[in-house]
């Protein structure tokens, strides 16, 4: 083998590991894909989102971007969320950002990086939406944090305005959707308390949470 000898070596081994614990595993998920589960997050290989939520694959359909950010126009990750709720019928939509995105303090920075600057600019728009709330806090850091959970809080809000998302709720379909962040320092998931089973209720709780300006949780 010319390239890559080691990842072909390591997906040999794990092959052969997995059907020594489960000789059906491969047979049985071939057969069937029945996520309840639809992951849009970020592209940063520091959060695998099966490994993180204990989950098998075949149990959770994903879809990652820069700073999982959802746009209206991105073709792409409408017809992945089209596809989980229409077809696969998910029964939860969430979305995950992480601590510590370097797609997030790019747009916290404000600096030229060349095309990635047209993605960026969904999030510099939730930043400046938010900019009373960054005028009061000085240090870097924590500017950096709290633009990590509002930019999944705006892109929980933007999901939940897609056609699917809307026709699954009209239509009286099963569908929640969740904002939930991740810690690099410790490996752990947060809920940003960005749940909700309708639009109503999604108006609602994003008025909450703004009003709670949450804050970083700190390592336990």
């Amino acid at each position: 083998m010319r390239y890559l000898p080691e990842l072909f070596e390591n997906n040999r081994l794990w092959s052969l590991s997995r059907l020594q614990e489960d000789p059906d595993y491969f047979a049985r998920l071939a057969k069937l894909q029945a996520p309840k589960y639809l992951w849009i997050g970020c592209s940063d290989s520091r959060v695998p989102a099966n490994q993180i939520t204990g989950l098998n694959p075949g149990e959770v359909f994903v879809h990652r971007n820069i700073a999982n950010v959802i746009v209206h126009t991105d073709l792409n990750c409408l017809s992945v969320v089209h596809y989980a709720i229409r077809v696969l019928r998910v029964e939860h939509l969430i979305v995950c950002g992480h601590y510590r995105c370097g797609g997030v303090r790019a747009a916290l920075d404000g600096h030229a990086n060349g095309l990635i600057d047209n993605w960026l600019r969904h999030i510099e728009d939730v930043r400046e939406r938010h900019e009373a709330l960054f005028a009061t806090i000085g240090d870097t850091d924590t500017r950096w944090a709290k633009l990590c959970e509002l930019n999944v809080v705006e892109q929980v809000r933007n999901v939940a305005r897609t056609t699917p998302v809307n026709e699954a709720w009209s239509s009286g379909q099963e569908l929640a959707v969740h904002g939930w962040i991740y810690g690099l320092d410790d490996g752990r998931l947060v809920d940003l308390g960005m749940s909700a089973r309708s639009s109503e209720e999604l108006s609602a709780v994003y008025r909450n949470v703004l009003a709670a300006r949450y804050c970083p949780r700190k390592s336990d």
